[in-house]
């Protein structure tokens, strides 16, 4: 169980409550997934057994930008700091799902999309996967939680052990830690990747941070590893970024061309998907040696 998380919309709403004199509101506390009933009194409001002052409310209500969670000790921004990485993780809310901003950048699509629709879009570019499949780096999980959907199983990678404390903390992303079908493992997916079998998986999901923090993520090398992971005619997404930017136009037209060096065939655009799908190419048997007559 979570604990109480407010948003300024959230509290606004308690404000609102009390100085309407009202005894009590229904609000959301876990970040749209549902209501509760919360107590209000002249003083503050009342939430899953914690007291939380009016004055805490107001400075709450003046911070659209970040999650609150409630604790015995007050109100507190939700943010971690990875000292595996150096990065700051911190909670953002949207219109439904939040998400993660990391280092400054949001890990998902924010103009235009919704966490959901970009996780949507993103696992819709595979074509209903099924069979086992490969999320590279898990971050809120939400990929991962889609997948095992349609999938017979998901394993998903996080680099970073501050990302998965993170999601524990996030309603959204119990799903991670409840599902019987997905199994997550704390690690590089670059080094991890070289444990997985041949042709381990039908369908890998591939979205990595920017590529000025994990560049390697983008290289031949890994990609060729991937390939390796993937049966013959296994799907990829590989995430790059908005194809109406000029960065992303650069590094989209080098990852599809290290993508075909890698074995990949099949490479095209998902610009809906802010992204590159790939199909995994039969491997070459080596030619029979002839004997001679």
């Amino acid at each position: 169980m979570t604990a109480p998380i407010l948003t300024s919309t959230v509290a606004a709403r308690l404000l609102a409550g009390i100085a309407a004199g009202e005894r009590e509101v229904e609000a959301s506390l876990d970040l749209g997934l549902s209501t509760s009933t919360v107590a209000l009194s002249e003083a503050g409001a009342t939430a899953g057994g914690l007291r939380l002052p009016r004055e805490a409310l107001a400075r709450v209500a003046e911070e659209p930008g970040k999650c609150f969670e409630a604790t015995p000790a007050g109100l507190a921004p939700m943010r971690v700091f990875s000292e595996a990485t150096g990065w700051v993780r911190t909670l953002l809310p949207t219109p439904d799902a939040p998400t993660t901003v990391v280092a400054g950048f949001a890990m998902h699509r924010m103009r235009g999309a919704t966490p959901m629709a970009d996780t949507r879009a993103k696992v819709r570019a595979l074509r209903r996967p099924r069979g086992r499949a490969l999320d590279t780096a898990t971050g809120l999980g939400y990929t991962a939680i889609a997948l095992a959907r349609t999938c017979a199983s998901v394993v998903t990678v996080e680099v970073d052990p501050a990302a998965v404390a993170l999601a524990r903390r996030n309603p959204w992303s119990r799903e991670l830690f409840d599902n019987a079908k997905v199994r997550l493992e704390v690690g590089d997916v670059a080094s991890l990747v070289h444990g997985f079998a041949d042709g381990e998986f039908a369908a890998v999901l591939h979205d990595p941070p920017t590529a000025q923090l994990a560049g390697d993520l983008y290289g031949l090398a890994f990609y060729r590893e991937l390939r390796r992971v993937l049966r013959p005619g296994g799907r990829l997404f590989h995430y790059v970024g908005d194809p109406a930017s000029r960065a992303a136009g650069r590094t989209t037209a080098g990852v599809m061309r290290r993508l075909r060096s890698a074995g990949f065939r099949a490479v095209r655009r998902a610009p809906e998907a802010f992204g590159v799908t790939a199909v995994a190419a039969q491997r070459r048997r080596p030619a029979r040696r002839q004997e001679p007559c």
